[in-house]
C-alpha cells in the first residue's frame, strides 16, 4: 500500500464526515413548537434529536483529527503514535484514518 492510496482514503473519509455533518446539522434543527406532530411524537423527536446531536459531535471531533492527519501527511510525523512515537500500523490507518494513537496508546 503506498502513501498516495493512503492519501486517498484520507481524504475520501473528509469528505464522507463532511457529508454526513452536514446531514446531522439538518436533522438536528430546532423543532418549532407550533408544528402539530403530538405529544408523544414529539417526546420521540427530542430523544431522537439528542442522539444526533451526539453523532454530529462524534462527526465533528472525527473530522477535526481527519484534518490533522492530513496537515502531517507527507512528515516525519505522519503514522507515528502521538503518544508513544512509534508507527501506526498502515492496516489501522486504512481502517481509521482519523487515528491519531497506535492501538496500544487507544485503550
Amino acid at each position: 500500500m503506498n502513501q498516495e492510496n493512503v492519501k486517498i482514503k484520507i481524504l475520501e473519509e473528509i469528505d464522507k464526515t463532511e457529508k454526513a455533518i452536514l446531514e446531522y446539522k439538518e436533522i438536528t434543527k430546532p423543532i418549532a413548537p407550533d408544528v402539530s406532530i403530538g405529544r408523544v411524537s414529539r417526546m420521540d423527536a427530542i430523544n431522537n434529536k439528542s442522539v444526533n446531536e451526539a453523532s454530529l459531535r462524534q462527526a465533528e471531533i472525527k473530522l477535526g483529527n481527519l484534518k490533522r492527519v492530513l496537515e502531517r501527511f507527507g512528515t516525519e510525523d505522519f503514522g507515528i503514535c502521538l503518544k508513544c512515537k512509534q508507527p501506526i500500523p498502515v492496516g489501522r490507518i486504512l481502517i481509521r484514518p482519523q487515528s491519531l494513537l497506535c492501538v496500544n496508546c487507544a485503550d
